[in-house]
């Protein structure tokens, strides 16, 4: 072998090791790449208990149930499928009935998604783009949504820029807020 056909070998050699290590990285992170997964998605997958992952989803008009301790129980769904989902704390001012969710934990051997964290949409107009195009699919897309993010607020008020996030301390006062 001359000197450029070794370079050529070692060169091909070390790229086909590098590609094989690749694939081998993707495919081991090929689930875990999903923000979240839907309840459909969940159901597709045959999740089994105690596998940590994110839903998402929507919550379920009527669902909502509040225990002692500061336990809650709520349905989440996607327009196909449903699973009810079961949390232990203090959930987010603007988590509520019909909007946007996604939440942190495993499923139970009973098929209920055991959350430790749970997340809100942050404004009136938010939505993960994966639930949209999900209720665009399903035909329970609102026009109105469109236009809420174009510009007008719930209020009628004109939308100056991207909503901004509020903090709330532990008595639940806005902070910064003048008195």
């Amino acid at each position: 072998m001359t000197r450029k056909q070794r370079r050529m070998t070692i060169i091909g050699g070390s790229l086909a090791v590098l590609a094989l290590a690749a694939a081998l990285v993707l495919n081991a992170l090929r689930d875990s790449i999903v923000f979240f997964s839907t309840p459909t998605m969940v159901a597709e997958k045959h999740v089994e208990p105690g596998k940590r992952f994110r839903l998402g989803g929507l919550v379920q008009p009527g669902s909502l149930q509040r225990g002692d301790n500061l336990a809650v129980t709520f349905e989440v769904a996607d327009g196909n499928a449903k699973l009810p989902v079961a949390f232990k704390g203090i959930l987010p001012d603007l988590f509520r009935e019909g909007q946007g969710v996604v939440a942190e934990g495993a499923l139970d051997a009973n098929g209920v998604f055991k959350a430790d964290t749970v997340l809100a949409k942050h404004d009136e107009t938010y939505m993960p783009k994966d639930v949209a195009d999900a209720l665009k699919k399903q035909g329970h897309w609102k026009d109105d949504y469109g236009a809420q993010a174009s510009g007008t607020r719930a209020s009628g008020t004109q939308a100056s820029g991207p909503a901004k996030p509020t903090a709330t301390t532990a008595q639940g006062n806005p902070q910064g807020a003048v008195r």
